[in-house]
């Protein structure tokens, strides 16, 4: 039976444990670890019946995750602690020679800078170690990479743009709050937006181009180009390109207190000194905000994510919208959770699934879209996140 050792007790580690507990057959044993022991109790007592030891782990520490992980015999390792972490976890997988699974890149804690060059760096180690990991087995990045590998494999013979379209229209009554953690939420959102085209990266100013898109079962909705982690990756492996972007739906009210704080200096990532002690304000504001696994119950609507690809077939244009849609309450129905983290923890489970059972396995350091497509989109039909497919 295998055991597999979570790290991490959000909103996203919530649907990760109760879709692994829905698939025992594969997951065997649950090992959930994080900071604070009594947020992996929540969740454990959620699924009574279910096979999961709880504990306190300091994932900073590569040393600590290196004793867990071996007390355990975890045979894989996902990730759903913060991405500052990714790398001292990396580490004690290569220790341990165990499975590695996350869904973010590396985030550097003192930089407001994501990128996956620290992490691809391991490859040789993960290859010594005779293991895999698997990076940003999330929706975007995650999802959104299959769907590129997916149509690279049978609508295309080349795929020269892709936009990646992200809408949350889910509204959870409060005037201001981020539906994952606020810190990398907002970092992420308050930074230049980045496309690349042409064979080069093109930075924009944050929120500085807008389009406006119709998203099925949603509706029109103001869209707005960021920097995702995503496309650094499918850049290299998306046969003829030329061009991808990322645009994701942000409402006017959020826009309002996001720049308003901005302005103020809240998201700022340095320390000042306060009544003599030193603070970071975006840290200090986390703690004002709601936290994002408290959303769940209250937030109604739904989430559209997609790729828009048009490229060349047999000598024709041809252009194609994959989607998935998922329900806010539908999602809190089934595993006490709202949609943003439901569509993050189900692919974070089945990557972690094809690995077990070996049907995605390499040793190294992997995106997602270097693997066949096929049994990916077949389990995420399976699993909840039911995808569907226009033709432009």
């Amino acid at each position: 039976m295998n055991t597999t050792l979570i790290i991490g007790a959000g909103g996203v580690s919530r649907v990760v444990v109760h879709k692994c507990v829905q698939n025992a057959d594969v997951f065997g044993k649950i090992v959930l670890a994080s900071r604070t022991k009594s947020k992996c109790d929540d969740i454990k007592s959620e699924l009574p019946d279910a096979d999961i030891e709880t504990y306190a782990l300091d994932a900073d520490n590569t040393q600590e995750i290196t004793d867990l992980i071996n007390k355990v015999k975890a045979d894989i390792v996902i990730n759903v602690a913060l991405p500052y972490q990714d790398l001292t976890i990396m580490d004690a997988c290569i220790a341990t020679k165990t499975d590695y699974l996350d869904t973010a890149n590396y985030e550097h804690p003192d930089e407001a800078k994501f990128e996956y060059k620290l992490q691809w760096a391991k490859d040789e180690a993960f290859k010594k170690a005779g293991i895999m990991g698997l990076l940003g087995s999330g929706f975007d990045p995650g999802v959104t990479n299959v769907f590129c590998a997916y149509a690279q494999k049978h609508y295309f013979d080349e795929i020269h743009t892709i936009d990646i379209l992200d809408c949350n229209a889910g509204d959870h009554g409060y005037p201001f709050a981020t539906n994952f953690n606020p810190e990398i939420n907002l970092r992420e959102v308050s930074a230049n937006g980045r496309y690349w085209e042409n064979g080069k990266w093109i930075e924009t100013k944050p929120m500085e181009i807008k389009m406006v898109w119709d998203y099925p079962e949603v509706g029109p909705k103001d869209s707005y180009l960021l920097y995702h982690e995503e496309m650094e990756s499918l850049v290299k492996h998306i046969k003829g390109l030329k061009r991808i972007r990322f645009f994701m739906t942000f409402g006017a009210s959020y826009l309002t207190h996001m720049k308003c704080l901005q302005n103020i200096g809240m998201l700022g990532i340095e320390p000042v000194e306060y009544k003599g002690q030193k603070i970071i304000p975006i840290e200090f504001l986390k703690t004002l905000l709601p936290d994002p696994a408290s959303l769940g119950s209250r937030t109604k609507g739904k989430t559209n994510i997609g790729i828009v690809a048009e490229g060349i077939r047999d000598g024709k244009k041809k252009k194609i919208y994959i989607y998935q849609v998922s329900d806010h309450e539908a999602c809190y129905k089934e595993v006490n959770s709202q949609a943003v983290s439901y569509t993050t923890g189900v692919p974070a489970m089945v990557g972690a699934k094809l690995m077990l059972e070996k049907v995605w396995y390499k040793e190294g350091v992997h995106n997602m879209e270097e693997f066949d497509p096929d049994p990916f989109m077949e389990e995420l039909n399976k699993q909840g996140l039911p995808w569907k497919i226009q033709e432009l």
